[in-house]
């Protein structure tokens, strides 16, 4: 036994020594590689958070090797923060002793939060450099950021800890009223091109205020934030046509992540909210992205003319219009969860010379949906007088794309002229759209309209385009949403028919 126990001994001791050999390092000598020699950390607002992004280090030898220090070149107050191989280090600044096996990489995880004022003032770059080991053996890797400055708006803090409260749909929610005389930013209700706009929680227009967007003009939603416009309130976006791909007389609302990762993920914000009583909105050049709902409007008083408007990636819908009055022109909605434009409990709606595509992956889709009803409101129904659709592109990657939901109860009034659309067979009397011309006249069923690029967003057509010159000269918009003068017999949809790039 004791025999046994002596050997037991000596076979641990000598286990033990062997797994000790696989630790025995040697000192790095500045031949490790990376996944990149530039991390581009892409562009943040000041003082907000960026996203995490990753260098691989690689040790090529066949040899475990240490690298006595590996740290920011500005040291302690570098505003960037790592993680080495889920090491925190000295405050996610300076590590020392990273043992790095052989044939083997660990992995950096980066982060940053910065001041406009720590960038460079010339091109508001922050800059820094990762320092692997020191003296001859020194290797470094550049990291780059973009540092946007921003006006911020957001709910106060009360003294309690709460935050400022609106009340929408009868709940209070994170948000604030915008202040035409506010001490820091001015006048809140005039929203310019000279800085973009972060907004956290909702924004919204007091009664009998009207908000104005300049052409140029950007803003970003912070999650779950919005623009409210209440009660006798209004809404002017007042863009206007592009010269340039930077879209620089466009006003853009979207996100408050600048990363490419974000920039066509739906659901990053909430929605633009016309409430009931708001009236006399004017939306013109504008492009909305990544909301829950694009634009919510309701209530017949809640008027609106929508022009040369892009609305893309919703996971509701991109225009949803409860009972409301809207006339539309070069407007064009792509990928929306449930419809790209859903104009419900009735109303009055002229839409001419728009494009409403769903590319959504959700078979229950649409791209139109028209409906009299709405369950649980009361009265459930209200009458549809009017939905207009002329030389117009309903369209998508469903076998239907357009649906009608009628209540014999109210009226329930549409007319489609001059109309692509995209529909499969059916014997239901409501879609008979070769011999029915109370409600369609001119339409072209299920012919491609041969997009430029769907998947981004680009519904620019050519002359091989079963909508080329399909259009009625009695609806014609002039100008396209690019501003381009249409021919006549015009094209169907908002643009305007150009040879696509080579």
């Amino acid at each position: 036994m004791r025999q046994y126990f002596a050997l037991l001994i000596f076979g641990i001791i000598l286990a033990f020594s062997s797994c000790r050999t696989d630790f025995d390092t040697v000192a790095s000598s500045g031949d490790l590689k990376f996944s990149k020699d530039t991390v581009y950390l892409d562009t943040v607002f000041k003082n907000i958070g960026s996203s995490t992004y990753q260098l691989k280090v690689y040790n090529r030898s066949k040899k475990d090797i240490s690298i006595p220090i590996v740290q920011f070149k500005k040291g302690l107050s570098s505003k960037y923060r790592m993680t080495v191989d889920g090491m925190s280090g000295i405050n996610g600044k300076i590590f020392k002793d990273v043992t790095l096996l052989a044939k083997d990489s660990l992995y950096i995880f980066l982060e940053t939060t910065a001041d406009i004022t720590d960038a460079n003032p010339t091109d508001f770059l922050y800059t820094d450099e990762i320092q692997f080991d020191s003296g001859a053996n020194l290797q470094e890797v550049a990291l780059v950021t973009l540092i946007q400055d921003a006006v911020f708006l957001y709910p106060n803090q009360n003294p309690d800890g709460t935050k400022e409260k609106i009340t929408i749909d009868g709940k209070e929610v994170d948000g604030f009223y915008l202040n035409e005389n506010d001490p820091v930013n001015g006048n809140e209700l005039l929203f310019t091109k000279q800085k973009p706009y972060v907004i956290y929680g909702y924004a919204g227009v007091p009664e009998n205020k009207t908000v104005n967007f300049e052409a140029g003009a950007r803003v970003h939603f912070h999650a779950n934030s919005g623009l409210y416009v209440g009660k006798n309130a209004t809404l002017q976006i007042n863009g206007s046509a592009s010269t340039t791909e930077k879209l620089e007389n466009e006003i853009i609302f979207e996100g408050d992540r600048l990363e490419p990762l974000y920039s066509d993920i739906p659901g990053q914000w909430k929605s633009v909210i016309l409430e009931k009583g708001s009236t006399n909105h004017s939306i013109n050049h504008l492009t909305l992205k990544n909301a829950m709902i694009g634009l919510d409007l309701r209530s017949p008083l809640n008027t609106a003319e929508i022009k040369n408007t892009q609305i893309y990636n919703c996971v509701e819908y991109g225009i949803l219009a409860q009972n409301t009055q809207i006339v539309g022109e070069n407007i064009v909605i792509n990928y929306a969860g449930l419809a790209s434009l859903s104009c419900v409990y009735g109303g009055d709606y002229k839409f001419t010379h728009c494009t409403f595509y769903n590319n959504w992956s959700n078979p229950s889709h649409f791209a139109v949906n028209l409906s009299n009803n709405l369950k649980g409101a009361t009265p459930e129904t209200n009458p549809l007088t009017q939905a207009t659709f002329n030389n117009c592109i309903i369209y998508g990657s469903n076998f239907n794309e357009f649906n009608l939901s009628k209540n014999t109860a109210s009226a329930f009034v549409y007319q489609l002229n001059n109309c692509l659309l995209k529909f499969g067979s059916t014997s239901n009397p409501d879609y008979q759209f070769k011999t029915d011309p109370t409600h369609y006249n001119n339409i072209i069923l299920n012919e491609n309209p041969k997009f430029y690029n769907v998947s981004q967003n680009k519904f620019n057509i050519d002359k091989t385009s079963a909508a080329f010159a399909k259009g009625n000269q009695a609806y014609n918009i002039p100008l396209d949403i690019l501003g381009i003068t249409r021919t006549s017999p015009p094209d169907l949809g908002a643009y305007q028919s150009q040879d696509f790039p080579k």
